[in-house]
Protein backbone atom coordinates (compact mmCIF):
# COMPACT_ATOMS: atom_id res chain seq x y z
CA UNK A 1 0.00 0.00 0.00
CA UNK A 2 1.20 3.51 -0.83
CA UNK A 3 0.49 6.40 1.56
CA UNK A 4 0.20 10.01 0.43
CA UNK A 5 0.00 13.29 2.30
CA UNK A 6 -3.40 14.93 2.45
CA UNK A 7 -2.55 18.07 0.48
CA UNK A 8 0.04 20.08 2.39
CA UNK A 9 -1.00 18.64 5.75
CA UNK A 10 1.18 16.13 7.53
CA UNK A 11 -1.60 13.50 7.57
CA UNK A 12 -0.90 10.43 5.41
CA UNK A 13 -3.73 8.38 3.92
CA UNK A 14 -3.67 5.16 1.93
CA UNK A 15 -3.85 5.78 -1.82
CA UNK A 16 -6.85 3.43 -1.90
CA UNK A 17 -9.44 3.92 0.82
CA UNK A 18 -12.81 2.43 1.71
CA UNK A 19 -16.12 4.30 1.79
CA UNK A 20 -19.62 3.31 2.88
CA UNK A 21 -21.88 5.27 0.51
CA UNK A 22 -24.85 3.16 -0.72
CA UNK A 23 -23.47 -0.06 0.78
CA UNK A 24 -23.58 0.31 4.59
CA UNK A 25 -27.19 0.25 5.67
CA UNK A 26 -28.33 -0.34 2.09
CA UNK A 27 -26.59 -3.46 0.79
CA UNK A 28 -24.30 -4.33 3.71
CA UNK A 29 -25.23 -5.18 7.28
CA UNK A 30 -22.99 -5.18 10.33
CA UNK A 31 -21.51 -8.68 9.91
CA UNK A 32 -20.43 -8.05 6.32
CA UNK A 33 -19.20 -4.58 7.27
CA UNK A 34 -16.86 -6.18 9.83
CA UNK A 35 -15.58 -8.56 7.17
CA UNK A 36 -15.01 -5.83 4.55
CA UNK A 37 -13.40 -3.37 6.96
CA UNK A 38 -11.16 -6.06 8.35
CA UNK A 39 -10.01 -7.16 4.90
CA UNK A 40 -9.33 -3.56 3.87
CA UNK A 41 -7.37 -2.79 7.05
CA UNK A 42 -5.35 -6.01 6.67
CA UNK A 43 -4.42 -4.89 3.12
CA UNK A 44 -3.03 -1.61 4.43
CA UNK A 45 -6.05 0.66 3.97
CA UNK A 46 -5.97 3.25 6.75
CA UNK A 47 -8.62 5.74 5.55
CA UNK A 48 -12.36 5.06 5.91
CA UNK A 49 -14.99 7.51 4.66
CA UNK A 50 -18.56 8.04 5.82
CA UNK A 51 -21.24 10.76 6.00
CA UNK A 52 -24.06 11.76 8.31
CA UNK A 53 -26.61 11.43 5.50
CA UNK A 54 -25.64 7.91 4.37
CA UNK A 55 -28.61 5.68 5.16
CA UNK A 56 -29.95 8.38 7.48
CA UNK A 57 -27.12 7.96 9.97
CA UNK A 58 -27.20 4.15 9.95
CA UNK A 59 -23.99 3.96 7.91
CA UNK A 60 -22.09 5.76 10.67
CA UNK A 61 -23.59 3.44 13.30
CA UNK A 62 -22.63 0.32 11.34
CA UNK A 63 -19.08 1.52 10.74
CA UNK A 64 -18.66 2.55 14.36
CA UNK A 65 -19.90 -0.78 15.72
CA UNK A 66 -17.80 -2.71 13.20
CA UNK A 67 -14.61 -0.87 14.14
CA UNK A 68 -15.34 -1.44 17.82
CA UNK A 69 -15.82 -5.16 17.18
CA UNK A 70 -12.57 -5.31 15.23
CA UNK A 71 -10.80 -3.69 18.16
CA UNK A 72 -8.56 -1.39 16.14
CA UNK A 73 -6.32 1.03 17.99
CA UNK A 74 -7.55 4.56 17.27
CA UNK A 75 -4.10 5.61 16.10
CA UNK A 76 -4.14 2.96 13.35
CA UNK A 77 -6.85 4.46 11.12
CA UNK A 78 -8.12 7.71 9.66
CA UNK A 79 -11.88 8.23 9.54
CA UNK A 80 -13.97 10.97 8.00
CA UNK A 81 -17.57 12.05 7.89
CA UNK A 82 -19.50 14.78 6.09
CA UNK A 83 -22.19 17.28 7.09
CA UNK A 84 -24.79 19.24 5.10
CA UNK A 85 -27.89 17.24 4.14
CA UNK A 86 -28.99 16.58 7.73
CA UNK A 87 -31.08 13.73 9.11
CA UNK A 88 -33.55 15.65 11.32
CA UNK A 89 -36.52 17.70 10.18
CA UNK A 90 -36.28 21.41 10.82
CA UNK A 91 -35.41 24.71 9.22
CA UNK A 92 -31.88 24.67 10.70
CA UNK A 93 -31.18 20.96 10.36
CA UNK A 94 -31.25 20.23 6.62
CA UNK A 95 -29.31 21.48 3.59
CA UNK A 96 -27.32 24.01 5.57
CA UNK A 97 -23.85 24.81 6.84
CA UNK A 98 -24.89 27.34 9.44
CA UNK A 99 -23.12 27.36 12.78
CA UNK A 100 -26.08 26.01 14.75
CA UNK A 101 -26.37 22.95 12.54
CA UNK A 102 -22.64 22.19 12.26
CA UNK A 103 -21.90 22.36 15.99
CA UNK A 104 -24.83 20.09 16.75
CA UNK A 105 -24.38 17.67 13.84
CA UNK A 106 -20.75 16.83 14.61
CA UNK A 107 -21.80 15.64 18.07
CA UNK A 108 -24.45 13.38 16.53
CA UNK A 109 -21.96 11.88 14.09
CA UNK A 110 -19.43 11.21 16.85
CA UNK A 111 -22.10 9.53 18.97
CA UNK A 112 -23.14 7.25 16.07
CA UNK A 113 -19.51 6.41 15.26
CA UNK A 114 -18.67 5.84 18.92
CA UNK A 115 -15.67 8.16 18.67
CA UNK A 116 -14.29 11.21 20.46
CA UNK A 117 -13.15 12.78 17.17
CA UNK A 118 -13.01 12.25 13.42
CA UNK A 119 -9.79 12.84 11.55
CA UNK A 120 -11.42 14.70 8.65
CA UNK A 121 -14.74 16.57 8.59
CA UNK A 122 -16.15 17.67 5.25
CA UNK A 123 -18.80 20.18 4.27
CA UNK A 124 -20.75 17.78 2.07
CA UNK A 125 -21.96 20.49 -0.32
CA UNK A 126 -21.72 24.27 -0.54
CA UNK A 127 -24.48 26.28 1.16
CA UNK A 128 -25.33 29.44 -0.80
CA UNK A 129 -27.59 30.69 2.01
CA UNK A 130 -24.93 30.78 4.73
CA UNK A 131 -22.04 33.27 4.54
CA UNK A 132 -18.77 31.47 3.89
CA UNK A 133 -17.32 33.35 6.90
CA UNK A 134 -19.84 31.70 9.22
CA UNK A 135 -19.15 28.22 7.88
CA UNK A 136 -15.37 28.70 7.98
CA UNK A 137 -15.44 29.96 11.59
CA UNK A 138 -17.68 27.07 12.66
CA UNK A 139 -15.51 24.43 10.98
CA UNK A 140 -12.36 25.99 12.44
CA UNK A 141 -13.95 26.01 15.90
CA UNK A 142 -14.81 22.30 15.56
CA UNK A 143 -11.17 21.58 14.75
CA UNK A 144 -10.01 23.80 17.63
CA UNK A 145 -12.32 21.87 19.99
CA UNK A 146 -10.66 18.57 19.02
CA UNK A 147 -13.81 17.01 17.57
CA UNK A 148 -12.14 16.95 14.13
CA UNK A 149 -8.45 17.19 13.26
CA UNK A 150 -8.77 18.57 9.71
CA UNK A 151 -11.60 19.95 7.63
CA UNK A 152 -12.41 20.15 3.97
CA UNK A 153 -15.14 20.36 1.36
CA UNK A 154 -16.97 18.05 -1.03
CA UNK A 155 -18.18 19.04 -4.49
CA UNK A 156 -17.46 22.74 -3.96
CA UNK A 157 -16.50 24.98 -6.86
CA UNK A 158 -12.93 26.25 -7.03
CA UNK A 159 -13.95 29.82 -6.20
CA UNK A 160 -15.94 28.64 -3.17
CA UNK A 161 -12.97 26.69 -1.82
CA UNK A 162 -10.65 29.64 -2.37
CA UNK A 163 -13.10 31.98 -0.61
CA UNK A 164 -13.17 29.75 2.51
CA UNK A 165 -9.38 29.42 2.47
CA UNK A 166 -8.94 33.19 2.24
CA UNK A 167 -11.32 33.79 5.17
CA UNK A 168 -9.27 31.35 7.23
CA UNK A 169 -6.00 32.94 6.13
CA UNK A 170 -7.26 36.44 6.97
CA UNK A 171 -8.46 35.50 10.45
CA UNK A 172 -5.75 32.93 11.30
CA UNK A 173 -8.26 30.07 11.40
CA UNK A 174 -7.86 26.40 10.57
CA UNK A 175 -7.91 26.22 6.77
CA UNK A 176 -9.66 23.66 4.56
CA UNK A 177 -7.00 21.20 3.39
CA UNK A 178 -8.92 18.76 1.20
CA UNK A 179 -11.73 18.53 -1.34
CA UNK A 180 -13.74 15.37 -2.09
CA UNK A 181 -14.97 15.49 -5.69
CA UNK A 182 -16.26 12.81 -8.01
CA UNK A 183 -13.42 11.73 -10.31
CA UNK A 184 -13.33 8.94 -12.84
CA UNK A 185 -12.69 8.29 -16.52
CA UNK A 186 -16.06 9.83 -17.40
CA UNK A 187 -16.08 12.76 -14.91
CA UNK A 188 -12.81 14.68 -15.04
CA UNK A 189 -13.32 18.41 -15.44
CA UNK A 190 -13.23 19.54 -11.80
CA UNK A 191 -10.07 17.65 -10.89
CA UNK A 192 -8.14 18.23 -14.10
CA UNK A 193 -9.25 21.78 -14.97
CA UNK A 194 -11.36 23.64 -12.40
CA UNK A 195 -9.09 22.98 -9.41
CA UNK A 196 -5.79 23.22 -11.31
CA UNK A 197 -4.66 26.51 -9.69
CA UNK A 198 -5.58 25.37 -6.18
CA UNK A 199 -3.02 22.59 -5.98
CA UNK A 200 -0.10 25.01 -6.06
CA UNK A 201 -1.83 28.11 -4.67
CA UNK A 202 -3.26 26.62 -1.46
CA UNK A 203 -1.93 23.05 -1.45
CA UNK A 204 -5.34 21.44 -1.92
CA UNK A 205 -5.48 17.67 -1.41
CA UNK A 206 -8.10 15.37 -2.95
CA UNK A 207 -9.93 12.29 -1.70
CA UNK A 208 -11.92 11.35 -4.79
CA UNK A 209 -15.10 9.30 -4.92
CA UNK A 210 -16.85 7.07 -7.48
CA UNK A 211 -13.78 5.86 -9.41
CA UNK A 212 -16.03 3.28 -11.08
CA UNK A 213 -18.73 5.83 -11.99
CA UNK A 214 -21.20 4.07 -9.64
CA UNK A 215 -20.27 0.71 -11.16
CA UNK A 216 -20.66 1.68 -14.81
CA UNK A 217 -16.93 1.22 -15.51
CA UNK A 218 -17.01 -2.39 -14.30
CA UNK A 219 -19.10 -3.31 -17.36
CA UNK A 220 -21.95 -4.84 -15.39
CA UNK A 221 -24.55 -2.46 -16.86
CA UNK A 222 -23.91 -3.25 -20.53
CA UNK A 223 -27.08 -5.37 -20.67
CA UNK A 224 -29.22 -3.26 -18.34
CA UNK A 225 -29.46 -3.02 -14.56
CA UNK A 226 -28.86 -6.39 -12.82
CA UNK A 227 -31.18 -7.28 -9.96
CA UNK A 228 -29.72 -6.13 -6.64
CA UNK A 229 -27.32 -3.67 -8.28
CA UNK A 230 -27.08 -0.03 -7.30
CA UNK A 231 -29.35 1.02 -10.17
CA UNK A 232 -31.95 -1.45 -8.90
CA UNK A 233 -32.04 -0.05 -5.35
CA UNK A 234 -35.04 2.06 -4.22
CA UNK A 235 -34.09 5.73 -4.14
CA UNK A 236 -31.39 5.41 -6.80
CA UNK A 237 -33.62 5.68 -9.84
CA UNK A 238 -31.81 8.93 -10.68
CA UNK A 239 -28.69 6.85 -11.46
CA UNK A 240 -30.33 4.28 -13.70
CA UNK A 241 -30.41 6.25 -16.96
CA UNK A 242 -26.73 7.15 -16.59
CA UNK A 243 -25.68 3.57 -15.85
CA UNK A 244 -27.51 1.93 -18.74
CA UNK A 245 -26.71 4.65 -21.31
CA UNK A 246 -25.65 2.88 -24.56
CA UNK A 247 -23.03 5.49 -25.53
CA UNK A 248 -21.34 5.30 -22.13
CA UNK A 249 -21.37 1.51 -22.19
CA UNK A 250 -19.79 1.53 -25.65
CA UNK A 251 -16.84 3.37 -24.09
CA UNK A 252 -16.76 0.77 -21.32
CA UNK A 253 -16.51 -1.99 -23.93
CA UNK A 254 -13.50 -0.30 -25.51
CA UNK A 255 -11.87 0.20 -22.10
CA UNK A 256 -12.43 -3.48 -21.32
CA UNK A 257 -10.18 -4.35 -24.26
CA UNK A 258 -7.38 -2.25 -22.72
CA UNK A 259 -7.90 -4.01 -19.38
CA UNK A 260 -7.68 -7.46 -21.03
CA UNK A 261 -4.34 -6.57 -22.59
CA UNK A 262 -3.07 -5.51 -19.15
CA UNK A 263 -4.42 -8.72 -17.62
CA UNK A 264 -6.50 -6.80 -15.11
CA UNK A 265 -10.19 -6.23 -14.52
CA UNK A 266 -11.97 -3.12 -15.90
CA UNK A 267 -12.48 -1.98 -12.29
CA UNK A 268 -8.77 -2.25 -11.54
CA UNK A 269 -7.93 -0.25 -14.65
CA UNK A 270 -10.40 2.52 -13.73
CA UNK A 271 -9.22 2.77 -10.12
CA UNK A 272 -5.53 2.71 -11.08
CA UNK A 273 -6.14 5.50 -13.61
CA UNK A 274 -7.55 7.73 -10.85
CA UNK A 275 -4.72 6.89 -8.45
CA UNK A 276 -2.00 7.74 -10.98
CA UNK A 277 -2.99 11.42 -10.75
CA UNK A 278 -0.39 12.97 -8.39
CA UNK A 279 -2.93 15.48 -7.04
CA UNK A 280 -5.13 12.65 -5.69
CA UNK A 281 -4.31 11.82 -2.08
CA UNK A 282 -6.70 8.86 -1.92
CA UNK A 283 -9.22 7.12 -4.17
CA UNK A 284 -12.30 6.11 -2.18
CA UNK A 285 -13.53 2.67 -3.22
CA UNK A 286 -16.67 0.85 -2.12
CA UNK A 287 -17.73 -2.78 -2.05
CA UNK A 288 -20.71 -4.88 -1.04
CA UNK A 289 -18.66 -8.11 -0.97
CA UNK A 290 -15.17 -8.96 0.25
CA UNK A 291 -14.34 -10.46 -3.15
CA UNK A 292 -15.22 -7.14 -4.79
CA UNK A 293 -13.05 -5.29 -2.29
CA UNK A 294 -10.06 -7.52 -3.01
CA UNK A 295 -10.48 -7.08 -6.75
CA UNK A 296 -10.51 -3.30 -6.28
CA UNK A 297 -7.33 -3.45 -4.19
CA UNK A 298 -5.68 -5.26 -7.09
CA UNK A 299 -5.52 -1.86 -8.78
CA UNK A 300 -2.39 -1.21 -6.74
CA UNK A 301 -0.49 -3.54 -9.08
CA UNK A 302 -1.80 -1.76 -12.17
CA UNK A 303 -0.84 1.85 -11.36
CA UNK A 304 2.79 1.43 -12.39
CA UNK A 305 1.82 -0.24 -15.68
CA UNK A 306 -0.11 2.76 -17.00
CA UNK A 307 2.61 4.00 -19.36
CA UNK A 308 2.19 6.53 -22.16
CA UNK A 309 1.00 3.92 -24.64
CA UNK A 310 -1.69 2.59 -22.29
CA UNK A 311 -2.84 6.11 -21.46
CA UNK A 312 -3.09 6.91 -25.16
CA UNK A 313 -5.25 3.82 -25.70
CA UNK A 314 -7.49 4.84 -22.80
CA UNK A 315 -8.01 8.30 -24.32
CA UNK A 316 -8.85 6.71 -27.69
CA UNK A 317 -11.38 4.41 -26.00
CA UNK A 318 -13.11 7.42 -24.43
CA UNK A 319 -13.19 9.50 -27.61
Amino acid sequence: MEYRRLGRSGLKVSVLSFGSWVTFGGQVGEALAVECLGAAHDAGVNFFDNAEAYAGGESERIMGRAIAELGWERRSYVISTKLFWGIHEGVNTKNTLNRKYLLDAIDGSLERLGLDFVDILYCHRHDPDTPVEETTWAMSDIVASGRALYWGTSEWRADEIRAAWEVAERHHLHKPVVEQPEYNLLRRRKVEHDYARLYDDIGLGLTTWSPLASGLLTGKYRDGAPEGSRADLPGYEWLRDFLVDPAANAKVDRLAAVARDLDCSPAQLAIAWCARNPHVSSVITGASRVEQLRDNLGALDVIGRLDDDVLRRIEEALA
